[in-house]
Order: structure tokens, then C-alpha cells, then sequence
């Protein structure tokens, strides 16, 4: 019996960046961040969006695996995935027993050792092949600056796919002005070479395009003046982060 229902803000079908392969994407509702240079502002609130039951979504998802090839499948976003982990579950223990990758795209940031959070979390990695683990800055206190939250959590939830070798892409939002200093970048690269399982490390540049949702949300846009990163400014993160030594996965 499914009883299980995931509040869907949209879909994409064709997705080519989050995950191994062409992938089916979910973007979910809720969230418990407010980055300053968040692109999916509509995804805060837990409800809303389309409810699906997991077959259902499953259904739709079907409709493109003759697309997955070189490894594609179901990736699930956000918003933040882990806050709807019974939903997420429940999608990809079906997707598992139809031979489809999955995938989560995830900040880690309602990761618990506790009761019953551990417990709901272990079960969906359990059905999950690769975890996208977004860690948007080294530093507690910058972080909690950058997002609301300080990082434990999420650098506790880095550091237990670890121990259990789950395989992770670590990701990594490049804010110029405000994750981009050297020192930031040199902790980062460091803490992240101690884990073992990553295999891939990708810078992601900071971009402007969410604007217009703010607009309509009626929401202020935290990062008026910030401008995007340069080629020159990515390449020298990209340098210091050693990310072309995490080679697990190539497109």
C-alpha cells in the first residue's frame, strides 16, 4: 500500500548536469535554507506544487528511459530531498526494482544520528546510488551568514557517506566576494580530500538568472551587486579545489 505523497515543484526531463548520464529530474518542495543566491526560491515552502504518490511519479519518469543510456536515471532536487525522505524512498525502491539509477541532489542539511531521522535517512540511502552533496562554505559562521544555518550537519553528512563509501559529487556554488577567498577554498579542498568516496568535484558558478523570481515571489534579492565569477576567477577555484583529481565519473 503507498501511502507516501511528494509535493513536486516541477520536472525536467532531459537533464544532462545532476547525475551520471541523462537523468529525469524532481525538483521538491521545502527546504530549510535561505542562501542568498538560491535559484529556486519557489521551492522554500514545504507544500504546494503538485502531489504525486511514488508510482505515479515513477509513471512519468518511465516515459524516458530509453533515453538513460551511459548510466542516466532519476535524480531527486529541491529544495531539499531528505525532507520528504519516506516520498523519495518509496520513488526509488520502485525505480531500484526497475534497474533505474538514482541519484539525490542534496545540502545535507537536516542530516541527525538521531531517532527518527537516521533511521529514514539510511533507509533512502540504501536505495540511492550516488549522493550530489552541495557544501556552500567551509567556515560555520560564514556559512550561517551565506545561509541562515551553520554547516555541521552537512559536514556531518559528508563525512558518514564516507564511513558507509557511498559514491558523492561534491558541488560547490562559487560566490565571488563571499566563498571564493583562497583560505576558504584551501579548507575546503582539504576537508574534502579526507573523505575518500568523491567522485566528482565541480565548481559551480554563481549566476544572476533568479532574479526575476524574487520579482514575482516579492521577495529582495540578498545579492543585488554581486557579480558572476570569471573564467579566470572558476579556474583558479577549480585549481585550488584540485578538482580534475576526482576522475570516478566522466561524462
Amino acid at each position: 500500500m503507498h501511502t507516501c505523497k511528494g509535493y513536486i515543484n516541477a520536472v525536467e526531463s532531459f537533464g544532462s548536469v545532476d547525475g551520471p548520464g541523462l537523468r529525469y529530474i524532481f525538483f521538491l518542495q521545502g527546504c530549510p535554507l535561505r542562501c542568498k543566491y538560491c535559484h529556486n526560491p519557489e521551492t522554500w515552502q514545504g507544500t504546494g506544487g503538485t502531489e504525486m504518490t511514488a508510482p505515479e511519479a515513477l509513471a512519468k519518469a518511465l516515459r524516458y528511459k530509453s533515453y538513460w543510456k551511459n548510466g542516466g536515471g532519476i535524480t531527486v532536487s529541491g529544495g531539499e530531498p531528505l525532507l520528504q525522505a519516506g516520498f523519495v524512498t518509496e520513488l526509488f525502491t520502485l525505480a531500484k526494482e526497475q534497474g533505474v539509477s538514482t541519484c539525490i541532489d542534496t545540502s545535507g542539511a537536516v542530516f541527525s544520528r538521531e531517532e527518527p531521522v537516521f533511521s529514514r535517512l539510511t533507509s533512502l540511502l540504501a536505495v540511492t546510488d550516488t549522493v550530489l552533496l552541495d557544501i556552500k562554505h567551509i567556515d560555520m559562521s560564514k556559512h550561517r551568514d551565506l545561509t541562515g544555518q551553520g554547516n555541521g550537519q552537512i559536514l556531518a553528512f559528508a563525512r558518514y557517506l564516507a564511513e558507509i563509501g557511498k559514491p558523492v559529487w561534491i558541488r560547490h556554488v562559487l560566490v565571488p566576494g563571499i566563498n571564493d577567498d583562497a583560505e576558504s577554498l584551501a579548507k575546503l579542498s582539504s576537508f574534502v580530500a579526507g573523505l575518500g568516496n568523491v567522485q566528482r568535484f565541480e565548481v559551480l558558478p554563481y549566476h544572476r538568472l533568479a532574479i526575476h523570481k524574487y520579482e514575482e515571489l516579492g521577495i529582495d534579492y540578498p545579492l543585488p551587486d554581486v557579480p558572476e565569477p570569471t573564467k579566470e576567477a572558476v579556474a583558479k577555484a577549480e585549481a585550488i579545489l584540485r578538482t580534475s583529481e576526482y576522475q570516478g565519473y566522466k561524462r
